[in-house]
């Protein structure tokens, strides 16, 4: 397999899994083809024009838009099996790690990693098990006709969702305790970042594991919705596009409620200074 950092702002890096080999669809575990099954099931469900097939994808797709990009990335790494372990251990397999040197600094990337892949596996295990206490409680309304039960369904691919981004976590924690990761700085990166229609500014990564220039300077976007496409072409990567897409998206809605929530304190700060001036 090999690894991508992608910054999508100042302090936010996407991380992504590519990976270099197919495994035979005769030699795929159980839940791998459970969940390929129902990707085609889904897929079928879009087609269809009305009904509540039709509402279900569209609430659906809704509600996988505002699954943190962390998440999407940290599950596009295949969990650590025990034969992963083995294989990788047996043969010091070592994982390639492409990134822009301009904005992560070669000796950073380990930080980086580090950060992605452990700040995230408490929250991801306890809402696993969240969502597995709360299958018992929804399975009742498979009593109802017609529609299949949502809410459990829901549940199930909740649980299966931070399962395999906390395993993915723990793929990456693997990797560096056992010295399997080698950065390679990616020119196509750095072309492609220099030129987009939101150049960054030279920047290092900050303790936390983020590429910033300054922690008390703002956070600016380095990459924006158009660029999505580009690096996907240029890294013959068609299965990127969207993972940028809707970390672009998401990361721009929490800077715009963060610019919002700040302007309104400043209103407020305003409003409360007036009244004693006048006094």
């Amino acid at each position: 397999m090999r690894l991508f950092l992608l910054p999508i702002s100042t302090r936010r890096t996407l991380i992504y899994c590519q990976r270099l080999t197919v495994t035979p669809t005769n030699q795929l575990s159980y839940l791998d083809r459970s969940t390929a099954k129902a990707a085609n099931l889904w897929a079928g469900w879009e087609k269809s024009e009305s009904g509540w097939r039709k509402k279900i994808v569209e609430y659906g797709n809704q509600a996988l838009k505002r699954i943190p990009y962390e998440e999407w990335g940290l599950k596009s790494i295949p969990p650590l099996s025990s034969h992963r372990k083995q294989e990788a251990l047996s043969g010091k397999q070592m994982v390639e790690v492409l990134f822009p040197s301009s904005l992560i600094p070669e000796e950073s990337v380990f930080g980086v990693l580090r950060k992605l892949g452990t700040e995230r596996q408490g929250l991801h295990r306890n809402r696993m098990l969240w969502s597995i206490v709360g299958m018992p409680i929804v399975a009742p309304f498979a009593a109802v006709p017609v529609i299949p039960n949502i809410p459990f369904f829901y549940l199930v691919f909740r649980a299966w969702s931070h399962w395999r981004a906390w395993y993915g976590s723990k793929h990456i924690e693997f990797l560096l305790d056992k010295q399997l990761i080698r950065p390679q700085p990616s020119q196509i990166l750095d072309e492609i970042y220099a030129t987009g229609n939101n150049p960054f500014v030279q920047a290092s990564v900050s303790a936390g594991g983020s590429p910033s220039p300054n922690p008390n300077e703002d956070e600016t976007m380095v990459l924006n919705k158009a660029n999505s496409k580009v690096i996907a072409d240029a890294l013959r990567l068609p299965e990127i596009e969207v993972e940028l897409d809707r970390a672009v998206w998401q990361v721009e809605q929490a800077l715009k409620a963060k610019d919002e929530l700040r302007d309104e304190k400043t209103e407020l700060d305003s409003a409360k200074k007036t009244p004693r001036e006048e006094k």
